[in-house]
């Protein structure tokens, strides 16, 4: 449903959005996500005849871009990261204008208002003005008049911006419903909130595409060797040594010593070979306390870090927070 071909965006000097090529299809929920400036706003934008291109081509719903825009907008509900709202107008006021702008017909508007109402839980609001509004209710205003027009493919820059842990797990919850049948891409900032709704993962850096694939794929991408931590009570002059013998093991790393706690990372790159069982059994046999010993796990962040600056990290995924500003002035 969607098709982009070497699609290259340039703002003076900066190119934003560097021949970038990506297909994507109905019953998806795509992350799109990237460093800030990366170009995932700019790259929207073109998909939703915001902006054209410098060069290259782009395909929605069957529809060019730059040949037949109102065609490709009539098939797009399209949230940007600054929903375009009028404070001044009431709640129903606006959805009303809007199906009257996305020309639905008169007999089903009612219908659709009251369907976007309660997709978007915006029952407890209708009474109100929009600049009365949370900054979370008005997130989710702007994403009922995305979904108005009951598109096929939704594109959602930002979906959860300002809305707090129970809108945040309605509005994901949602985009997994809607996914089952339509093209879902959203960016974000939260990577969690990738793993935890996408079937499918795009990521961009300095304006390429530098992944793309489920969550399993990009981590058997970054998983070249296997990783375990090993603390044990007992002196790293007399350890170190012997972890350095044992088959198998390419790699022996002194993290810390502790109150004779030594602490190592240890690395094998031999598919298949059981390296946990071959450390504890090394433990039993020279008699050291074995304090801790557990296989490094690869998430989103490992797999984030990896492809944007070529570096890993033992942070918890959930800490990451990746500050997502990359308006037309920052690319």
């Amino acid at each position: 449903m969607i098709e982009v071909r070497e699609l290259t965006k340039s703002y003076g000097p900066t190119l934003a959005v560097d021949r970038v090529s990506f297909d994507a299809k109905a019953g998806e929920v795509v992350g799109f996500i990237g460093p800030n400036g990366a170009g995932k706003t700019t790259t929207m934008r073109i998909l939703t005849c915001y902006l054209t291109a410098d060069a290259g081509n782009a395909t929605v719903a069957g529809y060019d871009v730059l040949e037949n825009p109102i065609d490709v907008r009539k098939n797009v509900g399209y949230l940007p990261e600054s929903a375009p709202l009028y404070a001044d107008m009431g709640v129903v006021e606006y959805l009303k204008f809007m199906a009257e702008v996305r020309d639905i017909p008169k007999s089903q508007r009612k219908e659709r208002i009251n369907k976007v109402i309660d997709i978007c839980g915006l029952e407890g609001v209708i009474q109100k003005d929009i600049g009365e509004l949370s900054k979370g209710y008005r997130q989710r205003v702007g994403l009922a008049q995305s979904l108005i027009h009951d598109p096929p493919i939704l594109i959602l820059d930002e979906p959860t911006s300002g809305l707090d842990p129970t809108q945040t797990i309605e509005i994901r919850n949602l985009i997994i419903e809607m996914g089952k049948e339509k093209l879902v891409l959203f960016s974000t900032h939260i990577l969690p909130e990738v793993a935890a709704t996408c079937s499918r993962i795009l990521m961009i850096n300095q304006g390429k595409i530098v992944a793309n694939g489920t969550l399993e794929d990009l981590i058997e991408q970054v998983r070249s060797e296997e990783k375990i931590h090993l603390t044990i009570r007992g002196t790293e002059e007399e350890i170190t040594p012997q972890l350095r013998e044992l088959d198998g093991v390419t790699g022996v790393s002194h993290v810390k010593t502790d109150n004779g706690v030594v602490s190592y990372e240890i690395t094998t790159s031999q598919e298949g070979y059981d390296a946990s069982s071959k450390l504890f059994h090394a433990a039993q046999q020279n008699r050291w306390d074995l304090v801790e010993l557990h296989h490094e796990t690869i998430d989103l962040e490992n797999i984030f870090l990896h492809f944007t600056t070529g570096i890993s990290s033992d942070t918890p995924s959930n800490s990451i927070i990746i500050e997502e500003k990359d308006a037309s002035e920052e690319e």
